[in-house]
């Protein structure tokens, strides 16, 4: 039994030591977080390609429009003509109604892919810089607010990111 004492004193004893060395040994924790949503909004590039989506989304919308005013206009006309050319014109509205279904079917897809593309594009960069500010400024952890229940706005560097990311794209920094 005193055995068993001298050894776990003597295991304690030795926790608290080699605690205590490993504690020393290690740097200071530095954590920080950063709202992605915000740094996302707020860059410059991102702000420059939804003007270039939304000028694709207009081109899209008016030849869209262009193409179902052609099919009301046939649609309009088709009370007035006789029955042979009544069933040529609905014939034609019929494949006028697929080809828009394709087309709009086509282009959203296409508008959704680049969309997708640039979004993988502009949250890689923004993963880089914030790898490298955290570098720069010894951060030991960097997290994304969308995780966080509670923090003191302190260890939030969402604003230098988005200086960093604007003064890097040439854009207006905040």
């Amino acid at each position: 039994m005193k055995n068993y004492r001298i050894f776990f004193l003597t295991f304690i004893f030795a926790l608290a030591f080699v605690g205590r060395v490993f504690a020393e040994g290690t740097p200071a924790l530095k954590v920080a977080y950063v709202d992605i949503g915000k740094v996302f909004d707020e860059y410059s590039k991102t702000k420059d390609y939804d003007k270039e989506l939304e000028s694709k989304y207009g081109a899209y919308e008016k030849e869209h429009n262009d193409k179902l005013n052609k099919i009301k206009a046939n649609q309009d006309k088709l009370s007035l003509l006789k029955d042979e050319e009544k069933n040529k014109m609905q014939t034609q509205i019929d494949k006028d109604k697929s080809d828009l279904m394709d087309f709009d079917r086509q282009k959203q897809t296409e508008l959704r892919k680049a969309r997708d593309e640039k979004v993988r594009e502009l949250l890689g960069e923004i993963e880089k810089v914030i790898k490298d500010y955290a570098t720069e400024q010894k951060y030991t952890l960097v997290l994304n607010d969308k995780v966080l229940v509670y923090v003191d706005k302190g260890y939030e560097i969402t604003d230098p990111i988005i200086k960093k990311l604007n003064e890097k794209n040439g854009g207006q920094s905040k």
